[in-house]
């Protein structure tokens, strides 16, 4: 002990004051806590939790580490101390942050093997670096009406910016702090996702969530006899009213007659209105905070890295905050939660929160879905009843993501290679060649001659309908040649480049093929958008938007973007896209992810093989690069060299 201060043993305490400055209030805080025995230690914490405490409030306090003497007062660190409030007779852990490691495995759509996988760390967002990772993440999110979606504060003049990305400030020279995320709440809640053992040049935060009270109102939106009707107050027909009241709701706080006659004392006693809103909005914000007490919580944003999209990421984050709401109680760190609400356009082309166990309920009254997911066995049973009995929701089931891409019709028979030989001939003069240039290569006996070489000999190869087939060899060893002789067979070619010298390849005659050869044919982007190009290829925006989230272009950053504006990584997504979007059911790629670094390649190559089997399309692509290979979980391998080629079934 430290005077009056028991180091590892739990106390009791009482909340004496609470310090939340206005900038950096997300990240800065502080409690004053009596504990038994009348000694006061500050504890050190972000002001995003502190400020959900209330002076005079019962906690609990274990201490770790032995308190700073800080000018004669007891403080301590955040790492130094854990506490928990005590409320309706129940403790609550408040601090430390809640933190989880996850390992999340990609497996082979095949044989179900890790192919590879992140190694994460979910915890609540606790500095202005953690906060400063969001801003850049949240330019991403497809929902943001906020062009600019940060605001930051010169920390010596005090002058505002507006900017993504931190400015520096212009009179001082000096970075501009974050002040606040445009389109947050004051009681919202931020978990990020960290990859650890990270490369160089990977990002630190791969996504986050942002976490919300539930909103204040919500109505339904039903077609009755051809006509719209709103129903009001649809949640309070499910659950309990109580479970969603009181919410953090500052305007119905900013009506009452005591704060329009506190902000004219104000705005005469300080001759300012813009002082006086600016108090009095504090103090509304901090009376909603003191009065929010929900049994749910709202899932207000996912946001997960463009170059992580589709790979199971957005997933996880979501159950890493089904988690935390679980266990901490968040944002209030109040009453138990029963339900986690979310209210999401998207989720109409991309079931991640259905993957992650959420239930399809209703649309909103502007027509947005809603879909919950529950945390006890009482509210499971409130949604499958209303899912069971409601006459509108009954015939959904709870399901909002429908497929519209669907499976296409498949190759009516195998592709078969019988007996396909290719023979290249040119023609090696040196006549044409300088005399000096003549003379050195005389010198090693090069004359004119004729060069005749079997690159395919004699090569019987089937390749039945959906199968994922992988065709490697040496450079220059008659991967492209094999690859020419289906294309050719497919197109009906009349090019002797795509005709085998002797020999037949046999199609299926309901082949659609769409084909890939880098320099030679490729899918052809104009000026047009991603999502007006694969659009106008199959007839569909919604269609064409399940595409793109299929592929990993999953953002309307993307689907409004143009081809020239993507990264090399996301043109290779574009490109298969715009191949997806015609439907086929044979694709034909060379070179396959040739320019994209190793967990990228991965990515794509695990996303296109998935999709081509839940597709049905037969897939035949050329690469040598293992972890391709591995990603893309063949059916069968193609060896290529020396004028053959012969198919195996990969190692198991």
């Amino acid at each position: 002990m430290i005077g009056r201060v028991p180091v590892g043993i739990p106390v009791k305490g009482r909340v004496v004051s609470v310090e939340v400055p206005r900038i950096g209030y997300r990240w800065r805080g502080s409690l004053d806590v009596e504990i038994e025995g009348g000694t006061t230690v500050t504890l050190l914490m972000s002001g995003a939790v502190a400020q959900w405490l209330n002076e005079g409030e019962e906690v609990r306090l274990r201490i770790l580490e032995e308190p700073r003497d800080v000018k004669g007062r007891l403080v301590l660190l955040p790492r130094d101390y854990v506490l928990e409030r005590v409320w309706d007779g129940e403790a609550v852990v408040v601090w430390p942050p809640w933190s989880r490691s996850a390992r999340l495995q990609r497996r082979s759509p095949l044989g179900g093997e890790a192919v590879y996988e992140y190694s994460i760390v979910a915890r609540e967002a606790e500095t202005e670096q953690d906060y400063m990772e969001i801003v850049g993440l949240e330019q991403y999110h497809y929902a943001s009406k906020e062009e600019i979606v940060a605001v930051w504060r010169c920390p010596i003049c005090g002058r505002y910016f507006e900017s993504n990305i931190q400015p520096t400030c212009p009179e001082h020279g000096v970075p501009a702090r974050l002040h606040e995320i445009r389109g947050s709440l004051p009681s919202s809640r931020f978990l990020i996702l960290e990859l650890v053992d990270r490369k160089p040049f990977e990002p630190r935060v791969v996504a986050y969530v942002r976490v919300d009270t539930p909103i204040p109102l919500m109505s339904r939106r039903v077609e009755k006899n051809g006509s719209v009707e709103i129903e009001r107050g649809i949640r309070e027909k499910v659950f309990p009213s109580d479970w969603f009241h009181p919410t953090f709701w500052p305007e119905a706080y900013s009506k009452r007659i005591a704060i329009i006659r506190r902000y004219r004392e104000l705005a005469k006693l300080y001759r300012s209105r813009k002082v006086a809103r600016s108090i009095v909005g504090d103090e509304i914000s901090r009376e909603a905070l003191r009065n929010a007490n929900t049994a749910a919580a709202r899932i207000a944003r996912v946001v997960v890295h463009p170059d992580y999209r589709g790979d199971g990421i957005g997933v996880l984050a979501v159950k890493m905050a089904i988690e935390w709401i679980r266990e901490r109680r968040v944002p209030e760190m109040k009453r138990r939660k029963h339900v986690v609400e979310t209210i999401a356009q998207m989720a109409r082309y991309n079931p991640f929160f259905e993957k992650a166990g959420f239930r399809y309920m209703w649309d909103t009254a502007s027509g947005r879905p809603v879909l919950m997911y529950p945390l006890t066995p009482e509210a499971r049973d409130r949604i499958e009843r209303f899912l069971r009995e409601d006459p509108y929701a009954s015939k959904h089931g709870g399901r909002l993501y429908k497929s519209r891409y669907g499976r296409v019709e498949p190759l009516e028979s195998p592709i078969r290679l019988v007996s396909v030989s290719k023979i290249y001939s040119s023609v090696l003069d040196i006549t044409r060649l300088p005399p000096k240039l003549q003379e050195v290569l005389r010198a090693f006996g090069v004359e004119r001659r004729v060069v005749e070489k079997y690159v395919l000999r004699r090569v019987s190869i089937e390749i039945e309908p959906g199968e994922v087939v992988v065709v490697v060899g040496a450079s220059g060893a008659g991967k492209t040649t094999l690859l020419r002789m289906i294309i050719g067979a497919a197109t009906k070619s009349r090019d002797e480049a795509y005709r085998p010298s002797e020999g037949v390849v046999e199609m299926p005659g309901n082949v659609r093929i769409e084909y890939l050869l880098p320099g030679e044919h490729e899918p052809s982007f104009g000026d047009e958008s991603l999502l007006e190009h694969v659009s106008a290829k199959i007839g569909d925006p919604a269609v064409a938007v399940e595409i793109l989230n299929a592929v990993g272009l999953s953002d309307a950053v993307f689907y409004r973007a143009r081809f020239s504006e993507l990264s090399t990584g996301q043109k290779e997504r574009a490109k298969l896209a715009s191949m997806l979007a015609s439907r086929p059911n044979l694709i034909v790629i060379d070179e396959f992810a040739a320019h994209l670094d190793s967990l990228t390649a991965q990515r794509v190559a695990r996303k296109l093989s998935t999709v081509c089997r839940s597709a049905g399309i037969t897939l035949i692509v050329a690469t040598n690069r293992p972890e391709v290979i591995k990603a893309l979980s063949p059916t069968k391998i193609i060896f290529v060299g020396y004028g053959t080629a012969y198919a195996e079934k990969p190692p198991a």
